[in-house]
């Protein structure tokens, strides 16, 4: 779908291409920071809106706790005063654009919980005013703008598409990735009216390179559950058949990069230990969770999501299998932990399936360190907290089998492999280690 500019430029248009509007990010986590920084960049004032004091003094200090934002991006804009954070939601009231970036976890019984949008938008609509624009960020399941956001927006009396705008555009951040940010990262959009897209995409057009217009706010929202449902079912597939190679006796890694040299017709996804992070592992099921309502039950999704939720017990499984070889079981068993970040190169924990290793490790009467260098320590289901250790020669050697469940580049894996007694590999970390390096297992 193209833009069309077919209607008047509103005040609101005007402020953002003189770059006079003032903003609010609601949420300073992985989404609304970095969001926030590329905003101020632009030249727009931000003011970011948290509950979490600690998040609000850090911010001002200039200081992030954000892997993807340094210190060196986030100061100048707050000497600058072009970004600034606070725990008074007054600041809602003097904001032309209001973004809403708060997380949106699932309930155990994997349903879907807004409790953060909802408290967002109450706030919101105690401050909503004409010419106001309300983009939700936050990934939801199809219909949360139009069906929960709008009702409560409008119960002001002020109307969407009239008297203030309302979108949603999911949030396209990818940790870590150094090629693809959020300035050159394509933004979909989707409006509650045409006006609303008209009014957000002027908005994003401000700092981003490129913005595409949908049909809604439905559509954005299934857009965004399409991208990860892809990746989550994919990644389901690539670990069923890395469970298949192994009663096989084949090497998968093998396998995927053979099949990887057809230049068409194929994309090559990678097995691990499980799925990681706030979107792959929730999102599909947002929009499972969506279609049961509508009796509709989406097989691929449940299906893909328990083969990935099973790996961590899989990969359990296979350390013990891999400690048999010396004749020593699980229990009383050193195992040495590289990795607990739900990705290489990261701080981010968010449903990472180390911690789940770990969990069923220590259940089977492990002991259980962890070496990390983006992760100073855990905190674990029980509530106990793990901190990393320091990762030397002698607990290298000293550790029944030293096993690579994240693979940050800063370890030295020829240097470990050489070293230890023994290495079970899930992410195919050990590669470029020469063969005959030690004792080294892979998934």
């Amino acid at each position: 779908m193209t833009a069309t500019r077919t209607e008047t430029r509103s005040v609101l248009e005007a402020k953002f291409d003189d770059h006079t509007a003032r903003v609010v990010v609601v949420g300073l986590g992985y989404v609304g920071l970095p969001l926030a920084v590329e905003v101020a960049g632009a030249g727009l004032k931000v003011v970011g809106f948290e509950i979490s004091r600690e998040k609000v003094e850090t911010v001002n200090a200039g200081r992030s706790d954000i892997d993807d934002i340094s210190d060196a991006q986030l100061a100048p804009l707050v000497k600058s005063g072009k970004l600034a954070a606070t725990l008074d939601s007054k600041a809602l009231a003097d904001a032309d654009c209001v973004v809403i970036c708060v997380p949106t976890p699932l309930s155990k019984t994997k349903d879907p919980d807004v409790s953060y949008i909802v408290a967002a938008v109450e706030s919101v609509a105690a401050h909503l005013h004409r010419e106001m624009l309300v983009v939700l960020e936050s990934t939801t399941y199809p219909g949360t703008t139009e069906e929960l956001i709008r009702p409560k927006l409008e119960a002001s009396g002020l109307k969407a598409g009239v008297d203030f705008y309302l979108a949603f555009s999911p949030e396209r951040v990818d940790p870590g990735n150094t090629q693809y940010m959020i300035k050159n990262t394509p933004r979909i959009v989707g409006g509650a009216t045409p006006k609303c897209t008209q009014v957000a995409q002027a908005f994003y057009e401000v700092f981003l390179d490129k913005v595409v217009p949908v049909s809604s706010t439905q559509a954005a929202e299934t857009v965004k559950l399409l991208e990860n449902t892809f990746r989550s079912v994919n990644i389901g597939l690539v670990n069923e058949v890395a469970l298949m190679c192994d009663r096989l006796g084949l090497d998968v890694w093998e396998i995927i990069e053979a099949a990887a040299t057809k230049p068409f017709g194929f994309y090559p996804f990678y097995p691990g230990p499980g799925l990681g992070g706030h979107c792959i592992p929730i999102d599909p099921h947002y929009w499972s969770w969506k279609l049961r309502s509508l009796n509709y039950y989406a097989r691929f999704i449940e299906l893909a999501g328990d083969i990935n939720a099973r790996m961590p017990e899989y990969i359990t499984d296979r350390i013990a299998r891999v400690l048999n070889e010396d004749q020593k079981s699980l229990r009383g068993a050193k195992i040495l932990v590289l990795g607990v970040a739900y990705k290489r190169d990261i701080s981010d924990v968010r449903e990472s399936p180390s911690l789940d290793v770990i969990h069923l490790l220590q259940g089977r009467g492990t002991k259980v360190e962890y070496a990390d260098p983006h992760v100073p320590s855990i905190r674990m289901e029980d509530g106990t907290e793990m901190r990393a250790v320091e990762l030397t020669p002698e607990r290298i050697a000293a550790a029944d089998c030293v096993v690579v469940l994240t693979d940050h580049t800063a370890f030295d894996y020829t240097d470990i492999c050489s070293r230890a007694q023994m290495v079970f590999d899930s992410r195919n970390a050990t590669k470029k280690v020469p063969k005959g390096t030690g004792r080294v297992w892979r998934l």
